[in-house]
Parts: C-alpha cells; sequence; structure tokens
C-alpha cells in the first residue's frame, strides 16, 4: 500500500504531522478526522533515495528489538488484536527499516501465518531462542508474559555485554596506542639520532645498535611488513573461523589468566538466564538446551550443554553430563542438583543467573584493576626501553668528558 504524508491542526491548535500507509488519501482523511485533525493537507510521502541500498538502510539495533517486544506485550496484555499492535507500532516508528519489517511481520500475520513463523523471516533480528519462545506463548496462549520475560532476558543480556566490551574495550585502546607511540618514534625520532650518532667515532652500545636496525629494517621493507602483518591478521582471523580454530580459541580463552574468569562467569550467566527463561515458557528441556548450546557464544560450552542433550535423552541427570565437562564451577553444578531433586529447576537457573551477574560485575572491576598498572607498566617498558637505546651514546659520551 502507498504512503501518504500528512500534517494539521490538532484540537488544541498545535501543528502535528506524520505519515500513514492506506489504500487511498480517503481512508487517511477518515484517519485525521477521527483524531479531530483540521486544516489538514495530505499528499505522498517523499521516497528515499537511499533507501533501497542496504549499505545507507537505518540499521535495527538490539534496543529496537527490546523496546518492540516490550511495548508489543503491553498491547497484548491490554487485550488488541495482534495485527493491529503490528499496524500500530508499524506506524508509530521512526526506524525505517524496522517499519518495513513490521509491515512485513503483519501481512505474514495477516495472510495466516503464526507470528513465530513471521519472525523466523528475519533470524538477524529474531533468533532461535526468540522464535521458538514465542512459539510457545502462542501454544500456551501466554504470549504477553512470554513477551514481557524476552523484554527483560533481552536488557539484561545487553547489560551483560556492554559489561563484558568496557572490561576489554581500555586494554585494547591502550595497547593501540602504545602500538602507534612506537611507530612514531621508530620512524621520526630514531632516524634523527641516527644522523647524529654517525658523526661519532666511537662503536654504539649494543641497545642503541638493535633499535636503529630495527628502524632501519621498518623504514626500508614497511611495504613488505605492513602487508605481512595485515595477511597473517587476517589469516589468523579466518582460522579461528573454522570449528577447529574456534574450538582452540574458546579454550584457551577459558584459561587466560585475567580474563578466562570473566569469560567463564559470563558464559554461566548466558547458559543459566537463557535455559531457565526458556523452561519457564514451557519448552521442553532437550529443546532448550538445543537452543542454548547455540546461542552459546563459546564451542567449549556449546559441546558441553549438547553433551547434556545427549545425557538426558538417554534418561540421565542434567547435572551429570555439567560435571564431566569440568566447564561450570562446583556451585553452579550442585545448585543445579538441588534444583532438579526439587523440582525447580527454572528457579534455581534464575538464582545462579543473578548471582554471577553480580559475579560479572565484580569479575569486571577486578580486570580493570589489574589491567590498568599492567598497560602502564607496558607503555612505560616499551617507550622507556626506546628512549633509553638513544641516549646510551650520549651518556657514554659525558662519562669520557669527564
Amino acid at each position: 500500500m502507498p504512503i501518504f504524508a500528512w500534517s494539521g491542526v490538532n484540537a488544541k491548535g498545535k501543528k502535528r504531522k506524520g505519515t500513514m500507509e492506506a489504500q487511498d488519501t480517503r481512508q487517511v482523511e477518515a484517519f485525521l478526522k477521527r483524531l479531530r485533525i483540521s486544516d489538514y493537507n495530505i499528499k505522498d510521502a517523499p521516497k528515499d533515495l537511499l533507501a533501497g541500498i542496504p549499505m545507507f538502510a537505518q540499521k535495527i539495533t538490539v534496543k529496537d528489538v527490546m523496546l518492540f517486544t516490550r511495548q508489543f506485550s503491553t498491547m497484548i496484555d491490554a487485550g488488541l488484536p495482534l495485527v493491529q499492535c503490528l499496524k500500530i507500532m508499524a506506524d508509530q516508528t521512526d526506524n525505517p527499516t524496522l517499519k518495513t519489517m513490521l509491515r512485513d511481520i503483519n501481512n505474514s500475520v495477516q495472510s495466516g501465518a503464526t507470528l513465530s513463523d513471521a519472525l523466523r523471516k528475519y533470524p538477524q533480528h529474531f533468533d532461535s531462542l526468540y522464535c521458538n519462545l514465542v512459539a510457545a506463548g502462542e501454544t500456551a496462549g501466554i504470549l504477553d508474559t512470554i513477551l514481557k520475560r524476552l523484554a527483560e532476558y533481552i536488557e539484561k543480556a545487553e547489560k551483560l555485554k556492554r559489561k563484558v566490551k568496557s572490561a576489554l574495550a581500555y586494554p585494547l585502546i591502550v595497547l593501540f596506542v602504545g602500538v602507534v607511540v612506537m611507530l612514531v618514534i621508530m620512524i621520526f625520532v630514531i632516524p634523527t639520532f641516527e644522523e647524529m650518532f654517525s658523526s661519532f667515532d666511537k662503536e654504539l652500545p649494543w641497545l642503541t645498535q638493535k633499535v636503529i636496525d630495527a628502524s632501519n629494517i621498518l623504514m626500508s621493507r614497511w611495504y613488505i611488513i605492513f602487508p605481512a602483518i595485515i595477511a597473517f591478521a587476517f589469516a589468523l582471523k579466518r582460522f579461528f573461523k573454522t570449528p577447529i580454530g574456534e574450538y582452540l580459541f574458546d579454550s584457551y580463552s577459558l584459561k587466560m589468566p585475567v580474563f578466562g574468569d570473566l569469560i567463564r562467569k559470563v558464559a554461566v550467566s548466558k547458559f543459566t538466564r537463557t535455559l531457565a527463561t526458556m523452561l519457564q515458557a514451557g519448552v521442553p528441556i532437550i529443546t532448550s538446551l538445543d537452543i542454548v548450546a547455540g546461542t552459546a557464544g563459546n564451542r567449549v560450552v556449546e559441546e558441553a550443554l549438547l553433551d547434556c542433550r545427549a545425557a538426558i535423552a538417554e534418561g540421565r541427570p542434567l547435572v551429570d553430563p555439567l560435571l564431566e565437562s569440568a566447564v561450570f564451577p562446583n556451585m553452579v553444578t550442585s545448585m543445579i542438583a538441588v534444583g532438579e531433586e526439587a523440582g525447580a529447576l527454572d528457579v534455581m537457573l534464575l538464582k545462579i543467573a543473578d548471582f554471577f551477574d553480580d559475579e560479572v560485575d565484580a569479575a569486571v572491576e577486578t580486570v580493570m584493576t589489574m589491567i590498568e598498572p599492567m598497560m602502564i607498566v607496558f607503555l612505560g617498558t616499551t617507550v622507556g626501553t626506546l628512549i633509553i637505546a638513544m641516549y646510551l651514546p650520549i651518556f657514554g659520551m659525558g662519562a669520557a668528558v669527564q
């Protein structure tokens, strides 16, 4: 259907404008009369020349999906029909990409598809966890409750992701600055010292000579060195995307001296909260473990959860394969065992997730506390070594004169 742009004055005399998808202008006029808009003007909405180019299309963020889910839950809980909810949200959003997606979902639902099937057309925004929970809510008639839980889950998962990013951002920025400073010294500063030292009729200290040699190699072979570094980084990235490379990287990341503990706690928090959300929605535990394993974000954790799925299919309790995997802390397996015996596994999983959310906060603070002095030592050592290497000959000359 075409989109019309309208403008007018409301009952309080204030100017209002907006857009509306309608069959013709008469449908828009009827809509404006219901809103008591007078002196209105209706025309075809201007077309965005960049709308068809994916590069320039406005992105749909996780925050957009979270707000959509929360508003959707509120409207369903208020008793509004599904199609009307989707239409209202499509009309009120300012994101053209989200507007197009919601209208397409609405058209699919009007054509007879279930909401979960309509959402599966957009896996980049609605993953298997989201769609399966919506399907469970549709089947059980508790879609509003499921959507509310999904909104809370997305909000907490995004909060957890921001914490991890904040812990990793600082050392990466400091490392980048350190590398840039070293390159500036090697390319611009050291050649100046080399010209000055060339007039000395004396052998340079070992450290000074090695630094000058490294600078000369960098200056003369930069066209080989930089492409080689880029090619190595690209090859390493491709290797880590293979099953073997991804498993090796994820396995090592859990054992890293500083970040390993943080990564493990994040994995536990994500696994327990996701599984609890699915179990509370009435999704069978075997199906839940399949989906949770796919959204784990760590191949080691994923394989451990798939082993749990296989063990449960054989009739074994969940806690046995968790203990065998040696991935999850003893406290987690002990609490899961208690939850299984008491028949309240979902409640116990949520308690574990809440506890490890606090643990992640503490781990992030610990990482930041440890990383800051380490980065200062790294920068001081690297830059200080270069400066000392350049001043050693000058110190030697001063001692000779004395």
